[in-house]
């Protein structure tokens, strides 16, 4: 017999010509595309998806309070949204870190469990920290379900315990009421320390941004120190100095890493010690401040690295977040000379690679800058993009030389 939690309480119609993206397995049915409900299903609770002329399209939660007002998990019509169903996804997506990208898995390990659409678990992302785990939920019909998620990791992983992180906004944006704590286990102690390509990093899981640490980063911080030998870096947004560290290991001659926030300035402090690194120096400040006043000083640099937060979350942030962008570009070309190294972070999901590149020119031109593309990339092989949903890859990292 059924239980009430995977039982549909309700059929959601689509409008007419609507249903071509959910058959093609798009999880985000926003609340346009729907025509009529033929009941009225609590938030949270599993509902069927049919087109207009009422053909099974797929099953998913139901959230009346988001602009996604179903999220689909699954397109057999005969599987259950239960236990043994969020079992095999889990099993899945730890069987491609571990079975496939090969991510090690012991005490000072670091890498993401669980990447949401990408993972056909939307609106989870799990991280995995040593021996502790923190997941962040988007989707309350996962909130709903958290405890026994946390209960599924515990089982399938070697960890002692699963910490809950909210991203910010997303309680409003999605009627959650969350706050960050212990899910299951034992609480994290106040400082992990992670390896990253052979280098020590702290991780405060409880304080830190984000799941803990930037794990989407790790990959371009070793493509992109590969270019900071013998240059003067400017890490900016540094927040652990995770591009620093790596610049400076590398054999930058100084890194000047610059953040607003006190907290990151002292893990980026931290991380240095851990690495008996000496040639990197912490700057609390704006960084659009810092840049002007950088740039009024004259000064020069053999690099610059741009890793700023999400400038937009919606369409109508989109244009206010182009000018940060520009300015940002605009003022640290002012600071490279010819052969210098231009590193462009960009994580605002809104805004594709061929809208940063377009600017980059614009700005080069301005600038009367030459400026070459070397290495255009995105994140960690751990946050892989469903070709189903490829809004799914939010990051961009953009490799640049100055010339003339």
């Amino acid at each position: 017999m059924l239980t009430e939690n995977t039982t549909p309480t309700a059929d959601v119609f689509l409008k007419p010509k609507r249903a071509q993206p959910f058959y093609a397995q798009h999880p985000w049915v926003f609340a346009g595309a729907i025509d009529k409900v033929s009941a009225t299903p609590p938030d949270g609770s599993v509902v069927t998806l049919r087109s207009a002329s009422a053909q099974f399209i797929a099953h998913g939660f139901y959230n009346s309070q988001s602009k996604i007002q179903v999220r689909l998990f699954t397109w057999n019509e005969g599987e259950l949204l239960d236990r043994d169903f969020f079992k095999k996804r889990l099993q899945q997506a730890i069987a491609l870190r571990h079975d496939v990208l090969k991510k090690p898995t012991g005490p000072d390990c670091a890498y993401r469990v669980v990447f949401s659409e990408a993972d056909k678990l939307p609106g989870l992302v799990v991280d995995r920290f040593g021996d502790w785990l923190t997941a962040q939920f988007t989707s309350l019909g996962l909130v709903q379900r958290k405890e026994m998620i946390a209960e599924l990791l515990m089982e399938l992983l070697p960890v002692r315990g699963v910490y809950l992180k909210n991203e910010r906004g997303m309680n409003k944006v999605e009627g959650l009421t969350l706050t960050d704590g212990v899910l299951i286990g034992e609480t994290p102690p106040a400082e992990l320390v992670i390896r990253e390509a052979g280098l020590s990093f702290a991780v405060n899981l409880v304080e830190g941004q984000k799941t803990g640490y930037y794990l989407d980063q790790c990959d371009n911080h070793v493509a992109v120190a590969k270019f900071a030998t013998g240059k003067k870096v400017l890490d900016a947004f540094c927040y652990g100095a995770g591009f620093g560290i790596h610049a400076a290991a590398a054999g930058a001659t100084h890194v000047d890493c610059v953040d607003g926030s006190e907290g990151a300035l002292a893990l980026a402090k931290r991380n240095a010690e851990l690495n008996n690194l000496t040639t990197l120096a912490f700057h609390k400040n704006d960084v659009f401040d810092q840049l002007d006043q950088l740039v009024t000083a004259g000064e020069a640099y053999g690099m610059v690295i741009l890793d700023p937060p999400k400038f937009a979350r919606d369409r109508h942030s989109l244009p206010q977040a182009m000018r940060g962008y520009r300015r940002l570009i605009q003022q640290s070309l002012k600071l490279l000379p010819q052969g210098g190294i231009l590193v462009m972070c960009c994580c605002t999901g809104l805004i594709t690679f061929e809208m940063i590149e377009e600017l980059l020119g614009q700005c080069a031109t301005e600038g009367k800058r030459d400026l070459q593309l070397l290495e255009k990339r995105g994140p960690s092989a751990d946050h892989p993009v469903s070709m189903a949903c490829r809004e799914g890859a939010y990051l961009k990292c953009l490799i640049c030389r100055v010339g003339a």
